[in-house]
């Protein structure tokens, strides 16, 4: 950790801001594949794979707002807790890691419950059908039952780039990426197990 935060007083910064920049994109690119692979393996599927996949495209806007939620709190508390590791205040540092984890569980359990309840109303306002809406909600049910994954695997792994890791905090988004694509096939196909399937393989990545 010492020579770490050398290199990150000492280093030129054209070169330190490459060397973080780019894991720390690769991460967001690796991450949008979570979605991108769900609906390949969904499209394929016998006799309902088009149905199937209208249906969880309209689960993207929940999706979306649960990562937003994170972000809130990952990319708000990260650049301040990295300030703070910069002036050699760790207690501080932590601090501020520490009211982001908790207000990451808030958002958690709120998102849960909330679209949980009012998960058909919801799926109807963005555009689900009679014919549709069954596969949005197999989906997103799964899905909201590990919300709270998500949220720190996307809201957290802003302070570990934060802290000069870039490449551990891309590794740790490239090992969940990997096991979704294997988990996919598995659960969708080989266990039958359809939409549901594919959420539960994004669930247990993120975890």
């Amino acid at each position: 950790m010492a020579k770490n935060d050398e290199r990150l007083g000492t280093a030129p910064l054209g070169k330190l801001m490459l060397s973080m920049a780019l894991p720390t994109v690769t991460a967001q690119i690796i991450n949008v594949l979570y979605n991108i692979v769900d609906r390949i393996y969904i499209g394929h599927i016998e006799g309902y794979g088009q149905l199937a996949l209208t249906g969880v495209g309209v689960t993207f806007p929940i999706i979306m707002l649960i990562s937003a939620f994170s972000a809130f709190a990952g990319m708000g508390g990260a650049p301040l807790a990295s300030i703070e590791l910069g002036r050699q205040d760790v207690r501080k540092a932590e601090l501020i890691l520490g009211n982001s984890a908790g207000m990451i569980v808030l958002f958690s359990v709120v998102l849960t419950v909330g679209f949980s309840i009012f998960k058909r109303p919801v799926l109807y306002a963005f555009g689900a059908s009679d014919v549709t809406v069954e596969y949005a909600a197999s989906y997103i049910g799964i899905y909201l039952i590990g919300t709270i994954f998500v949220q720190v695997a996307v809201g957290l792994n802003t302070f570990i780039s934060g802290q000069g890791e870039s490449k551990t905090a891309m590794l740790s988004v490239v090992i969940g990426a990997v096991l979704n694509i294997v988990l996919d096939p598995i659960l969708i196909f080989g266990l039958d197990m359809g939409v549901r399937g594919a959420a539960l393989a994004t669930v247990i990545s993120q975890a």
